[in-house]
């Protein structure tokens, strides 16, 4: 301690370097730093997972085109709102409505700086002392950095290799109980690069419905799909079971870094409502940042 100072009342927050240790970017960035200097060979970033980075993968002139004209414009300098401007909330709804037994308004779309966003905000407005959570294993670190930050207990159910890496539905329901407020799923999968069928989907619901469980359904490969397996929406069977989707236009248009993302409730019968969650959600919202404003109107 230096000579005449008092004790220093602050402290760095303890588990928050645990927490960020467990996702993708911790794990690069422990690698990386362990790398000898000296050596002259050259370092593969295998982790990368960002196609930007290659000349091969490039998004359409179109989209950088929407972007010029938007600042150009000087219309969208501003502030948005704090759930996103209502304009890319209702084209985002009117896209998602697609095939849909139902319609979903502007009001059930909430706009975020990328599927990251999205993540954080699932898993803080559903922690509470008690709850816990069942993810998938393997699944997408991110979320255990979430819960181990907000003290969110974590449950992790198998995908089943030698079923193309379906959910064991079965484990599911075992480990559930009294205080399992939801369940993940990433289809397509990531890392497992699988595509859940329409049926499995259905079970899922039906299994979320059983236990009184959300699920949340990570789609931010939406449309990615391989194989003769269809990329089918959990939004779908949103009159089963409320869910609650995210997604981003970062894979699919190779624009990871513009940061523009969605959480989006699917939940006709208004169970999200009576429960507080969307309360919660825009709660949050007001009280974290949002995307540029001139993405959100390209």
């Amino acid at each position: 301690m230096e000579s005449g100072a008092k004790k220093w009342g602050f402290q760095g927050k303890q588990g928050l370097e645990a927490a960020s240790t467990t996702t993708v970017r911790g794990y690069i960035n422990l690698l990386m730093g362990n790398i000898n200097q000296d050596n002259c060979l050259t370092v593969v970033p295998l982790g990368h997972g960002d196609p930007s980075h290659f000349p091969s993968f490039r998004t359409t002139p179109a989209a950088e085109d929407a972007i010029v004209d938007a600042l150009r414009s000087a219309k969208h300098n501003c502030y948005s709102t704090t759930v996103g401007t209502l304009p890319a909330r209702r084209a985002l709804a009117d896209y998602l409505n697609r095939d849909l037994p139902y319609n979903l308004s502007p009001d059930d779309v909430y706009l975020t700086i990328g599927c990251t966003q999205g993540i954080e905000v699932v898993i803080s407005i559903l922690s509470r002392p008690g709850a816990n959570i069942l993810l998938p294993r393997p699944g997408f670190p991110l979320y255990e950095a979430w819960c181990a930050y907000n003290h969110l207990e974590m449950r992790h159910y198998d995908l089943l290799p030698e079923k193309g890496w379906e959910v064991d539905l079965d484990a599911v329901e075992t480990l559930a109980d009294e205080n399992t407020v939801a369940m993940v799923i990433i289809n397509p999968g990531n890392p497992c690069g699988n595509v859940f069928g329409y049926e499995h989907l259905k079970k899922i619901a039906e299994t979320a419905r059983k236990l009184g469980i959300l699920v949340i359904a990570d789609e931010a490969y939406d449309n990615i799909a391989f194989g003769s397996t269809p990329y089918v929406p959990m939004r779908v069977f949103g009159l089963t079971v409320p869910i609650l989707t995210l997604g981003s236009i970062s894979k699919r248009w190779v624009v990871p870094g513009w940061r523009f993302g969605w959480l989006v409730t699917s939940d006709p019968d208004g169970i999200l409502q009576k429960s507080g969650v969307i309360n919660s959600i825009a709660g949050f919202l007001n009280i974290s940042s949002d995307p540029a404003t001139f993405i959100q109107v390209c």
